[in-house]
């Protein structure tokens, strides 16, 4: 089992930046958990009182196990993490969890979703939700491009590039509408290694002003933070500075290392994270 004393979830002690020996037999003490609470502090977000409800969406695209003959089974995987629970998931030690099911003999898919809910919900503290798809049976991903307006061709200057909630402007008719940018770029937290992503905002309120809201984007471009923290950001500043009457923030971010991590941030009633992937055109 986990330790889970709060001197163990600051980001400053997990595996990040660390060289470690990778394992090939199951070991969920390698999973660390880190308190989301030290992070919602900094932007005034109570953990008894959050202002948004969603999840953490995450995609694994590596993972292995053993069947009970040693015949290797390959799968991809989704988790998802209520936004509620007192824990993210470091992810660089996901990717060790999940590399340690590499030649660990499991009876079925079945037993290894079980296992992987278990010691995931631990970790976080809540009940994760697991999906296995082994490739045998041909699984698709797809990947959407948002219905909604692409703000990235706005001819406009930017010198700002860390988080500037003034840029943030709302005025005029109350609008129901979705707006997108492929241009979200922050840092680890630990590392500072680039985190590439998409990030939507669904809103119904006063008109956002768009070349504003594109310039707080970009201003993420030097802030180093986790995903889950971006996205939370990013809505209680909207909140803050637009006032919107229902507001969802969806990030949808690059994959490393055989997992992307896709925080959703919404007013209850707005929608769930799969609704995001309703989309114009369909990438493979």
């Amino acid at each position: 089992m986990n330790d889970t004393s709060p001197l163990r979830h600051g980001a400053e002690a997990s595996p990040l930046g660390k060289p470690v020996a990778y394992r090939d037999t199951y070991a969920p003490e390698l999973l660390f958990p880190i308190e989301r609470q030290l992070k919602r502090d900094e932007i005034g977000v109570r953990g008894d009182a959050l202002p948004f409800v969603g999840e953490d969406l995450w995609n694994a695209y590596e993972l292995s196990w053993l069947n009970m003959r040693g015949k290797p089974v390959v799968a991809l995987a989704r988790f998802r993490v209520p936004a509620d629970t007192p824990r993210l998931i470091e992810s660089k030690s996901l990717k060790l969890y999940l590399n340690a099911f590499n030649q660990s003999r499991f009876a079925d898919a079945g037993t290894v979703r079980e296992t992987i809910a278990r010691d995931l919900s631990a970790a976080a503290g809540g009940a994760v939700a697991v999906e296995l798809m082994p490739l045998g049976e041909r699984p698709l991903r797809q990947f959407g491009y948002p219905q909604g307006v692409c703000l990235d061709n706005l001819d406009i200057d930017i010198d700002t590039y860390q988080p500037a909630p003034v840029l943030l402007a709302a005025r005029g008719e109350i609008v129901s509408e979705t707006l997108y940018s492929h241009l979200l770029k922050s840092n680890c937290l630990v590392t500072g290694q680039p985190d590439w992503g998409m990030v939507v905002v669904r809103y119904t309120g006063p008109a956002i002003e768009r070349e504003g809201l594109l310039r707080y984007i970009v201003s993420f471009r030097e802030h180093n933070e986790f995903h889950e923290q971006c996205v939370e950001r990013v809505f209680c500043d909207i909140v803050a500075r637009c006032h919107p009457q229902a507001l969802a923030v969806w990030a949808r971010y690059t994959r490393r290392g055989g997992l992307d991590i896709n925080p959703f941030r919404a007013t209850p009633g707005v929608g769930k994270a799969d609704e995001f992937d309703a989309c114009d055109e369909v990438r493979q």
